[in-house]
């Protein structure tokens, strides 16, 4: 008999604190072997992180997060990097989490130290391909996705400002 794995306030913050010093400002732990026809991970997220907007549309996947700590802000776009929706995802809080169809344009970003979700999607794990990454915003390690990062975040503090592509 296999016993439960047991989700811990020490092992998120060991992840947390691992993913704080990591050079992306974030860090997976994977609850699931990457040939899994479910992947299920945890991610912590440190602001400064950036992840590109991207789709999960091939192969088409669902994407489902849950935030167990700190704040992460969610951002859908139309094709063209324009915002469509945006919500704030904590712990405790009104909306806690999403799921975000397959085929639509998305983000995360962490509005505070110590974010951590809790990410859920079929696998096996496929690298996104062209078609599923945004043209409109920057490849990781660009220099201006910094930037980008920063703007998408600011979207969050003042309700009134938008991301369009530039």
């Amino acid at each position: 008999m296999r016993l439960p794995t047991l989700f811990t306030r020490d092992r998120l913050d060991d992840l947390v604190s691992r993913a704080r010093s990591a050079p992306r400002l974030r860090l997976n732990l994977n609850l699931h072997a990457m040939e899994d026809p479910v992947h299920r991970l945890f991610n912590a997220v440190e602001p400064g992180t950036y992840i590109r907007p991207h789709r999960h549309l091939d192969p088409p996947r669902t994407e489902t997060v849950v935030v167990v700590a700190g704040r992460v802000g969610l951002l859908v776009f139309d094709a063209a990097g324009n915002v469509l929706e945006r919500a704030v995802l904590e712990p405790g809080g009104q909306t806690f989490g999403a799921e975000v169809p397959a085929g639509t344009w998305h983000t995360f970003v962490a509005l505070e130290t110590g974010s951590v979700f809790l990410e859920v999607k079929e696998g096996p794990y496929v690298s996104p391909g062209e078609r599923d990454v945004a043209v409109w915003a920057p490849p990781e390690g660009d220099p201006s996705a910094a930037e980008t990062e920063t703007r998408l975040r600011t979207i969050f503090l003042d309700r009134e400002k938008s991301f369009t592509s530039t």
